[in-house]
């Protein structure tokens, strides 16, 4: 796989995008998915800066990032990288676009609104539709939640998700795939709840740019 193509791979886990914890007693499942539920149902935007680190199984890092993203339930997102390279995703509800300008291309999927496919939908979840497609474990790390999600189904981009709260905020988010491979994201400057406008959330495809329709897995 090219250079290019991890990149893109990475940005759809992410968008459409989780290790070792002092573990504390580990709370059953059900009450680890409406413990996460607590911190999920009131969440209605939010916005951050990022930082991004591809690790391997054996903890090298091989890709870093940075950026800026805003979310706003259910189903919209907008992904900017700015550094090493630049990159957008956009999901409006319906479609999600991967723009590379350095390709002048973009490439467009129906959103998939499998959560087990799209972490990003993780943050608009349910009760029932964590208890149906995860297991859920909940343990504390220095006074921080640290919720632990493993997909029931193996149709899926990644085998562990783990979402880290300092109270109610989402601050640490952790994918691990079935190479071993993880990717950490740390989150600051966040936002939650504040007006997004929702513009932020459109994407116009620029003149020049190479369209790829694609059908999500």
């Amino acid at each position: 796989m090219s250079h290019t193509e991890t990149q893109r791979t990475f940005s759809l886990a992410l968008a459409a995008s989780a290790l070792g914890f002092i573990a504390a007693p580990q709370a059953l499942a059900s009450d680890a998915a409406e413990r996460l539920t607590e911190r999920l149902d009131p969440l209605e935007t939010y916005q951050a800066e990022f930082e991004q680190r591809i690790l391997d199984s054996s903890g090298e890092r091989l890709q870093y990032a940075q950026g800026e993203m805003w979310l706003s339930r259910p189903g919209m997102l907008r992904w900017e990288v700015d550094a090493p390279y630049s990159q957008t995703v956009v999901s409006d509800g319906d479609e999600v676009y991967l723009f590379d300008p350095d390709l002048e291309q973009v490439t467009v999927q129906n959103l998939d609104n499998r959560v087990t496919y799209t972490p990003a939908l993780l943050l608009s979840g349910s009760a029932n539709e964590l208890t149906e497609n995860f297991d859920v474990s909940y343990e504390q790390d220095d006074g921080d939640d640290v919720f632990t999600l493993v997909p029931v189904s193996p149709d899926t981009l990644f085998e562990q998700l783990s979402m880290t709260f300092d109270g109610d905020t989402l601050t640490e988010l952790w994918m691990t795939d079935s190479t071993g491979q993880r990717t950490a994201i740390t989150f600051e400057a966040i936002n939650q709840n504040t007006s997004i406008d929702a513009e932020r959330f459109r994407f116009d495809i620029p003149d020049g740019t190479d369209v790829i329709r694609e059908q999500a897995p």
